[in-house]
């Protein structure tokens, strides 16, 4: 008997992203009526956004119709539209979890959330009993797919009518026990741009996790037309893209402006229409050239951006794009330094070799080094902070370019004395080809991403331990 009247309620099940809900159902002497999938009601309530794509109904003439236990890489959304079902579900992903069992009754009053690689499997209670799924994915041989027994021991599921007295198909009682069933792999994480310098620290970081992957251009190219079926994206969690042009000066040639708004905006606009499609959370690394740098104060992630040149224009339109994907974290930064040729390192040569530089002291802002990017976008997925932008720099007091050439000089043992400030406009009087104009401010607020709990590290402490480990 279905229950009427129940308001829609969430109930844990022990199994780690499987939830039961009570589903409000109206009824008279006509019959009834219920909501079986409102997205925007039951979002609110706590249920994932999973975005289906396609509904299934099972029907099943007989009492004791069994089916099961069957795990796919996608979620479900499990309801009965008439009639009622005693069913089981048990934990085949990879993990501590593994083997977990949770049985209930759904009738049209109840509805399970099956999270991906989550064994499902049922046995009816009433004749003509439909059983209705809305799945995110089609269904695809090229798919990852694992199996249990239903009459494994080690499962203890106990089955209202003995197994032996049902109608099982051949396929399904042949299926492996818990003991030698295949678990299901967490999703992957494509690190993408994994040649560059962020690229490169997030190797390091993410070193030993088997889940993911690095590609570089040559192994994925943004740009080629057949980037939606190049790799089965369903079967991907997160896309960190590290790639970008950077080269400021020469994308204001004209050569130099088609290459960065292919990469920047094209190949950026190309991916997240990937993690769009596919539920995909993706990460984009912004830059602080999205601001004209005239503010008299940091910058928050909510000012509106006002680029200078072009590849600022490039990096502000790519933001605005990623925008769109529901699940995305822009991690906006500045002055980065990493492995491979950089200022820090250039600094340093010169102090070695005893060279006096002239170094523009107009331009304010903070150090970031790569790995601390790296550790910040772990941050964020890790601890499942709330989608968005956040500035990522390191800490501490603001400097000029000169001031860091002067912590350098003093930090590899030369004398910070023999830097010279001078201005922007004097540094590149000299300059024979295009010059990129640059933000005189380039500090960023950083509130937000403190407020999610990561431990911003100092600039100048930083810049001292990048030295010493290069020495």
């Amino acid at each position: 008997m279905t229950a009427y009247g129940k308001p829609l309620t969430p109930r844990e099940s022990g199994i780690d992203g499987l939830t039961i809900w009570d589903l409000p159902v109206h009824g008279d002497n006509r019959g009834w009526f219920k909501e079986n999938w409102q997205r925007e009601k039951m979002t609110a309530a706590g249920l994932p956004d999973f975005g289906p794509v396609q509904n299934n109904v099972s029907f099943n003439d007989a009492v004791g119709t069994t089916r099961g236990i069957h795990a796919e890489p996608w979620d479900k959304w499990v309801s009965v539209a008439t009639g009622r079902i005693f069913g089981a579900w048990v934990d085949l992903r990879e993990g501590p979890g593994f083997g977990r069992v949770f049985t209930a009754e759904l009738d049209p009053s109840v509805a399970i959330f099956v999270p991906r690689g989550v064994g499902n499997s049922y046995q009816t209670l009433e004749p003509d009993t439909a059983y209705t799924y809305l799945v995110n994915d089609h269904w695809s041989p090229a798919a990852s797919y694992s199996f249990v027994n239903l009459g494994d021991p080690a499962l203890a599921i106990a089955w209202p009518i003995p197994l032996d007295e049902v109608e099982i198909s051949e396929k399904d009682r042949a299926h492996p026990v818990l003991a030698e069933a295949v678990p299901v792999p967490p999703r992957r994480t494509l690190v993408v741009g994994a040649d560059g310098q962020l690229g490169r620290a997030l190797r390091t970081a993410l070193a030993g996790r088997v889940e993911v992957e690095f590609a570089s251009r040559a192994d994925l190219d943004l740009a080629a037309p057949d980037l939606a079926s190049a790799r089965r994206w369903r079967d991907y969690a997160t896309i960190i893209n590290a790639a970008a042009y950077t080269a400021v000066d020469t994308a204001e040639t004209p050569e130099g402006r088609r290459g960065a708004w292919a990469a920047n905006v094209t190949g950026v606009a190309a991916l997240a229409s990937v993690a769009r499609e596919n539920g995909i959370t993706l990460v984009h690394v912004s830059s602080d050239y999205v601001f004209d740098g005239a503010a008299d104060r940091p910058y928050t992630e909510d000012d509106p951006v006002s680029p200078l040149g072009v590849y600022g224009q490039t990096k502000a339109a790519g933001d605005a794009i990623v925008g769109t994907v529901p699940r995305h974290y822009i991690v906006r930064t500045s002055w980065v330094i990493g492995e491979g040729r950089n200022f820090v390192r250039t600094m340093a040569a010169l102090s070695e070799r005893g060279v006096s530089p002239t170094v523009v002291s107009d331009q304010i802002g903070r150090l970031t080094f790569t790995e601390d990017i790296a550790r910040a976008i772990l941050h964020l997925l890790d601890t499942g902070a709330p989608f968005g932008v956040y500035n990522v720099t390191g800490g501490g007091e603001p400097t000029s370019w000169a001031d860091v050439a002067r912590a350098v000089f003093a930090a590899v043992g030369g004398d910070p004395a023999r830097v010279t400030d001078v201005s922007t406009e004097e540094y590149f009087a000299a300059a024979t080809g295009p010059v990129a104009a640059r933000p005189r401010n380039s500090v960023l607020n950083l509130s937000r991403l403190e407020a999610t709990g990561f431990d911003v590290p100092d600039a100048a402490m930083s810049l001292r331990q990048y030295l010493a480990a290069s020495a």
